[in-house]
Order: structure tokens, then sequence, then C-alpha cells
């Protein structure tokens, strides 16, 4: 896989709304273009009081308990991020405003695949600036209570995913990709978020949960699979938490390296980005050559 040379956005607004997984309320979301450097920026249009502009970045990341939570310096927060932050690193989407009027993502089917096609299906302008890379310069590891993260370099993004269950229905699984958008859209963007049966009461004591259900999220008891439909994969465990990898690491923009992770999750993800972050060792900015073209996504940004 080339690395992508240019920034990107959207070229027109897209929407989609539903239920959050964890809050249980009704959300609407709208993706739209945005400018060169810009960045990826969430805004709270329901907050009016105060800053509800929310940039995307491993620095915002305040809670990584059961999913990803970004939030401002003014406490306007954002959570469920990763699903979409996926969709995004794997079609390449650089620069983009995603207007919500809530605090959680809307959790569709639990996977990545419908926020793809909804970028799809509006389309992808590139934009004429370079794209910054985050390149990986040594391997950085370290171990979380049982999981275990490593980052090394490598000229492309590679995501190797182990994960461990006693639950016969999950057990060990192993997955290894370099993902693009067609490795992406066939292998992972469909794979649902799941939780076990002894699971979802606390969670939902907890206050989480709220809008889980089987048509956003796979349950398991042990050696069975609850939802009537069954997987969609053999594997679709360890295919989602790669999917919830690619984008928790997409926090800091594309990166290059080779990504190991072991029983690991959202806590795993941060605390390896912010130990790599560290080390101003470890890591530099890079951008790839541009073509040269006079095509600019000006025009969808009137």
């Amino acid at each position: 896989m080339t690395p992508v040379r240019r920034q990107s956005t959207i070229n027109a607004p897209a929407v989609c709304a539903g239920i959050e997984l964890h809050g249980g309320e009704h959300t609407r979301i709208v993706l739209k273009p945005a400018s060169v450097g810009q960045g990826i920026v969430f805004v709270r249009s329901d907050i009016t009081d105060r800053d509800n502009r929310i940039t995307v970045s491993p620095q915002a990341v305040t809670s990584v308990k059961n999913c990803t939570t970004l939030a401002n310096l003014a406490g306007a927060r954002v959570s469920t991020i990763e699903h979409l932050m996926a969709a995004l690193a794997s079609v390449g989407i650089d620069n983009l405003t995603i207007d919500i009027d809530g605090q959680e993502l809307p959790a569709l089917d639990g996977s990545s695949e419908p926020f793809l096609k909804l970028i799809e299906q509006v389309g992808i302008c590139k934009q004429p600036a370079p794209r910054r890379y985050v390149q990986i310069l040594k391997t950085v590891e370290l171990e979380l209570g049982n999981s275990r993260g490593l980052i090394e370099p490598h000229d492309n993004l590679y995501l190797d995913v182990t994960i461990d269950f006693e639950d016969q229905a999950i057990g060990l699984q192993r997955m290894e990709i370099e993902p693009d958008t067609r490795s992406f859209r066939d292998r992972l963007a469909s794979a649902r978020t799941f939780a076990r049966a002894h699971e979802v009461a606390a969670l939902r004591e907890a206050g989480l949960s709220k809008g889980g259900s089987y048509d956003n999220a796979v349950v398991v008891d042990g050696d069975k699979v609850l939802n009537p439909g069954g997987l969609r994969f053999n594997d679709e465990f360890v295919r989602h938490k790669a999917l919830d990898l690619m984008g928790d690491l997409y926090l800091a923009g594309p990166i290059l390296g080779k990504v190991t992770t072991i029983r690991g999750g959202h806590a795993l993800n941060h605390a390896l980005m912010t130990k790599l972050f560290a080390d101003a060792e470890a890591w530099k900015f890079v951008s790839m050559p541009s073509e040269n073209t006079d095509l600019d996504c000006d025009s969808v940004l009137a």
C-alpha cells in the first residue's frame, strides 16, 4: 500500500442519526467538508453557552472506559468516536467538521460500515496540500495489566491484533492486516462491537449500554452467540478489535508503523500512543511529495 500523498475532505455534507450505544439517546451527526489543515473537529451543536468545538487529538482523550471519549477545556465531550474514526482512516479523510447534537455518536449497527458507506456516497475530494504522517522511528512497548502493546517502524500502517477471552464463543483469535480502503471494507468495516452477557447488567448499572441491543452489538454467553442472525465472520471479535485500534490510532492522524496489541482495548491503545508521543526520538512528522494538479476542493467549501 502506497501512502496517500495529499490531504482530503468530503465532497458534500452527509447526515445520519440513530441511538447511542451507551447513553441510549437519539443523536444526529452531519459530516461537513473542511479546509486544508483544519483536521477533524467535532462541534456540539446542542451546546451554546461555551466552547463547543472539540479538535480530535490524543491529548483530547478524557476517558477510555468501554469507548473513547474526547473533551475540550470547556468540558464539552463527545464519545464512542472510534467506529467513525476508523472509517475516516480507511479512506484518508484529514479535514472534516462533524456537527453532533448530543454527547455520543449513534451506534448504527455497531460497526464502521454505515459510516464508510455514508462517506463513499458523497465522495472524497483531494486537497492541494501534502498529507502529514507520523513516522515511527524506534520501537515503543508497554504492558498494562495483562495487556501488551508494541509499535515499531514500518513503511505503512500494519496491525497485528490478538485477543484471548475465557468465553468459548470468542476464545483466542488473531488478525494481521495492512489496512487500506479495500481491505478495510472487506475485512474490518462490518465487524460489530461485542459484549458478554454477564457484563451487560453491570454496564447498565454503571450507566452504560443503555442503547445496546442485538441490532448494534454481538452478545455472547459462554459458548453461545445470542444474536438471532449469528456472526458476520467466524472471527468477528478480533476484527472489531482491529477496527477499534485503527480508529484510536487515527486520533494522531495517519501513522507509518506496525502496531501489535495482545489482549488490548481502548485503554491500551491510548496508553501506547501517550508513551509514543512522550518520546521525541520515537517518531517524526513526514510528508509525501505531492502530485502536481490543479484540482482542489475550494468549490465544496464555499
